[in-house]
């Protein structure tokens, strides 16, 4: 048998230089932040694509016996701790406190986040376009209800890129002071609304549902008003004093939100990128084929194709489309240089390393 106090040793000193090599790992990382700053007195501390490189390397490394997902978090936390030292960033996201959005912008950015809760999604990315946040967290599409408006239109017509992406699982509760048979007035998000239609029809039909900024303003106009409830995450729950009323009431067990990390810079290529692009084109038949044709030609995978309507032409549509590689690649190049040609529009929304979990 193994010595118990023996084996307790050898993990007091694995910890011992554990941490000695994280501090090490530190220092490292502000002598990055000083070199940063001779050469640019506002530099870009986050890089999106150094990260990516560095998790690509653990999952490489990995050997067991503990899993990818794990490594992923630890070395996520020790790169967030290391960029808190160097500057943490502000952040922009639609708060209040208690939101999704909140949720995916700290489990990004973790210890390097400066939170800066905002009322709407058009508000978010103001304050990025001024400065007054350098990042900023959006909801952008969801697995059951599909993209989410106001960010699709804020991003057509926004100077700023997406710089990367995150995902969040998504469970909601409903929220109330009362009974259900005493509810008057369901508050939500209109995403969220949707995202629980079939639950809401099935237990709540005759109660009126009105749509707010976000579940964390809903949680709050169900605190003030004991006929009102709220669908939110749980968490909302002690943070409002309300009473979960009923959990997981989401119609898609797997309902999953993205959320876009946008700010001013271009991130450089990681070696396994997204890129984002919005497109229109002629109101022809085929049309649409034509664009996708020469993404088809040279080998480019979508991931994602939504259409939307024209803000100022009537039954035209915008293409929004998420593919395969970064806009430096030079296959990627070489495709959306024809691509251009049979376009009215065309906007590089950005391009970003795709996520590592």
């Amino acid at each position: 048998m193994t010595d118990l106090n023996t084996v307790r040793n050898q993990i007091d000193a694995l910890d011992e230089q554990i941490q000695a090599l994280l501090t090490e790992r530190a220092n490292l990382s502000m002598q990055v932040a000083r070199a940063k700053l001779a050469e640019d007195s506002n530099p870009d501390f986050y890089r999106p694509e150094r990260e990516a490189e560095v998790l690509r390397m653990v999952v490489e490394r990995n050997q067991g016996p503990l899993s990818n997902d794990v490594l992923v978090g630890f070395f996520k936390d020790i790169m967030s701790a290391s960029l808190a030292l160097q500057r943490p960033s502000k952040v922009a996201y639609l708060g209040p406190e208690g939101t999704y959005t909140e949720a995916a912008a700290v489990g990004h950015f973790k210890h390097a986040i400066e939170k800066m809760p905002l009322q709407t999604i058009r508000e978010v990315f103001h304050s990025v376009s001024t400065g007054a946040a350098k990042y900023g967290v959006v909801p952008i599409e969801n697995s059951t209800e599909g993209g989410v408006t106001q960010t699709l239109d804020m991003l057509l017509n926004s100077p700023l890129n997406i710089c990367g992406e995150t995902e969040l699982a998504i469970h909601h509760c409903l929220l109330s002071q009362a009974a259900l048979d005493e509810i008057k007035i369901i508050y939500s998000h209109q995403q969220s609304l949707g995202q629980c239609r079939l639950w809401l029809e099935q237990h709540a039909p005759h109660i009126e549902r009105v749509a707010v900024n976000s579940n964390a303003e809903a949680a709050k106009l169900a605190a003030e008003d004991k006929t009102a409830a709220a669908i939110a995450g749980a968490n909302n729950a002690d943070l409002y004093q309300l009473q979960i009323l009923a959990s997981n009431i989401e119609d898609e067990a797997e309902n999953t939100t993205r959320f876009a990390i946008i700010g001013k810079q271009q991130v450089l290529t990681s070696g396994d990128d997204k890129t984002s692009l919005v497109l229109s084109t002629h109101d022809k038949a085929g049309a649409l084929h034509d664009l996708l044709g020469c993404l088809v030609q040279h080998d480019i995978n979508l991931s994602r194709v939504e259409s939307r309507p024209a803000q100022h032409s009537a039954w035209q549509y915008v293409f929004f489309i998420d593919l395969e590689g970064h806009i430096d690649d030079p296959k990627v190049k070489m495709a959306l240089s024809q691509l251009v040609s049979h376009c009215t529009l065309f906007k590089h929304l950005g391009s970003y390393p795709r996520i590592i979990s």
